[in-house]
């Protein structure tokens, strides 16, 4: 699976991320240096100013981090009409163990948030359910063993902020 699938949405995220740090986090952060040079000329033994200039470092490389994700992404659109999981569709599975019922949005690795309820595609359960349709069973490797999830809806994310 390529690492630089994202789905418009997730563009949408990470692009919005990398504005508010390129303005608000730097601004923050050189506020914060200011206001710890102000209060003791000698900044080389000055605490705060080397809290915030290690934050500035970590602002910063995750500023390039995002530029150069950004930069490499390949925008997937998902196609509703073909009644198989894509990348960015919403899907309902039940675990055919404890048949307890999952709702997952499949998206690429650079928008994966598994607490949010969005999987990579390249994870090994995103794997087991790609290009399935409703009604059809994955089955996934996990660490404890095989898992299986019968697929119960294959959709359109409910709104495109997910």
């Amino acid at each position: 699976m390529n690492e630089t699938l994202i789905t418009p949405t997730g563009l949408a995220r990470l692009s919005d991320e990398l504005d508010r740090l390129r303005t608000f986090g730097r601004q923050e952060i050189t506020e914060r240096i200011r206001r710890s040079i102000a209060t003791d000329a000698d900044a080389s033994a000055n605490a705060d100013y080397q809290a915030a200039r290690e934050e500035q470092g970590a602002l910063e490389a995750r500023i390039a981090r995002l530029e150069q994700r950004l930069e490499s992404a390949d925008i997937v659109e998902p196609d509703a009409s073909n009644n198989v999981l894509d990348l960015g569709e919403r899907v309902r599975v039940r675990d055919l163990e404890t048949g307890k019922r999952h709702e997952y949005v499949l998206v690429g690795s650079l928008e994966a948030d598994p607490g949010a309820g969005r999987i990579s595609a390249a994870s090994p359960l995103g794997r087991a359910l790609m290009g399935r349709r409703r009604g059809e069973i994955a089955v996934v490797e996990a660490p404890r063993g095989e898992r299986r999830f019968t697929i119960l809806s294959v959709a359109q994310p409910r709104d495109r902020a997910t």
